[in-house]
Order: C-alpha cells, then structure tokens, then sequence
C-alpha cells in the first residue's frame, strides 16, 4: 500500500486540487487518496523516522505563524527567513535528503503545495538537486 504524507500546518490535502493543477498532472490526487497528516517539524521526522519513507510527500513551506508575515514577501525573503525561529518546510526537505543519505534510501515522490512561491521554489530546487545525483 503506497503512503501519501502531506506536511502542512493550516491545510488540509483537498485544499489544494483548484492550484495543484497548474503545478502536477494528477492534482486530483489530493481529493483519491488517503493523506497521513504532518503539521510541523518535528511531526515530520517523527513519523519518517517511525514509518520509514513514505511513497509520496507534498510540502508546504511556512509551518508557523511567524512564516505568515506577509512584509516578508516585499523584502528579500531568503534573508528574513534565516531568523525564524521554527523550522520551515524547506527544514524538512533538508532532513529528508539527510535520513535518505544516512540510511542509503532513494529520496520519494514528491510535490510541492505551498503557496509561498519563494519558498516552494527552494524545496523543490533543493529535491530536485538531489535527486539528480542520487544512484
């Protein structure tokens, strides 16, 4: 049976088909199948780390209030993001990538849902990269 993880603090998966559209060929995906739920860091890793890798993952990027700040987006958001305080979905995709070298795993399927386009292009540049090297 194929997992389906969504990492999101607001959202829930069929919130996103009307968007997913212009992003993936299957944004129906997020209305078919049933989605494990994640809201943070922490959840995250704890589950990865108690279920093993899932065969797909959409992200989210802002996982707390303070990544809200809508200021952000009018000034150079790569810099503001460095002092938040807790961590954000491109955080997780960092763990993963970490979890998939260390335990020799290939990184899995993944989308991006966030609607942070600064944030949404730096997790999937971020995946994307390593999934170009891996064996």
């Amino acid at each position: 049976m194929k997992t389906y993880l969504f990492l999101d603090d607001f959202r829930n998966p069929d919130h996103c088909v009307s968007y997913m559209r212009l992003r993936t060929e299957d944004s129906a995906m997020y209305t078919r199948e049933k989605w494990i739920v994640v809201k943070n860091y922490d959840e995250f890793v704890n589950y990865i780390s108690t279920n093993g890798l899932p065969y797909l993952i959409s992200f989210d990027h802002d996982l707390a209030d303070e990544h809200y700040d809508q200021s952000l987006y009018l000034t150079n958001y790569d810099d503001m993001s460095k002092s938040f305080k807790e961590k954000t979905g491109l955080d997780c995709a960092k763990w993963l990538v970490d979890y998939c070298l260390d335990n020799s795993l290939k990184l899995p399927k993944f989308a991006v849902h966030s609607m942070n386009p600064v944030g949404a292009e730096n997790i999937s540049s971020y995946l994307k990269s390593f999934e170009q090297f891996q064996w």
